[in-house]
């Protein structure tokens, strides 16, 4: 590396740690365990997980645990874009430690979708319009009412039309990967 780049990259680093601190300064100040909002994530991460262990399809758990980590992953991706670009923040966290929303990337929304996702393969159902309710829920009802009681911000012209299109694009090509996946376990089974 040249004595530029090594600069710059020192000058993110500081950036970085700097904004680091100021983040776990906000949380224990206007996050920590004493606020209502903490107790909100808190339960928007545990419940989810509590009837997800009870209500799987044991039968079809990696499949649908499969399908579930690709929109947590899909969706961490999309909301760690959108919250470092200033989209959308989250002013209450369940941590500091990272930018996105733990609690919505990693329980709710990804277990809504792994039950919409069972239900149709239990019931021969067509995935793709459930997926598209779910998403219009998430984007047109539950996403405005986190953001009534200032559990989500949009910003530099970020929409609820736009998260309804991220939650419509993470459901596809997860439930595309999850299919592709499939196929090659069956192709395997088969020869």
């Amino acid at each position: 590396m040249n004595k530029d780049q090594v600069k710059s990259l020192n000058q993110l680093e500081n950036i970085q740690e700097n904004l680091a601190n100021k983040w776990d300064h906000y949380w224990s100040t206007y996050s920590n365990i004493d606020t209502w909002q903490f107790w909100i994530n808190l339960l928007f991460f545990i419940v989810p997980l509590s009837i997800l262990y009870f209500k799987i399809d044991k039968k079809k758990a990696f499949h649908l645990g499969f399908y579930g980590y690709s929109i947590h992953m899909l969706s961490t991706y999309i909301d760690g874009y959108a919250t470092r670009h200033g989209f959308w923040e989250y002013p209450y966290k369940l941590t500091s430690i990272l930018s996105i929303n733990l609690v919505l990337d990693s329980s709710l929304i990804p277990i809504v979708y792994i039950f919409v996702y069972q239900w149709t393969l239990n019931h021969k159902k067509n995935y793709y319009i459930y997926a598209i309710l779910a998403s219009i829920f998430f984007a047109f009802i539950f996403k405005p009412i986190l953001a009534l009681h200032n559990l989500i911000r949009l910003s530099n012209g970020a929409n609820y039309f736009h998260l309804f299109f991220s939650y419509v694009s993470v459901s596809l090509i997860a439930k595309w990967i999850t299919n592709l996946f499939f196929h090659f376990e069956k192709k395997n089974k088969k020869a």
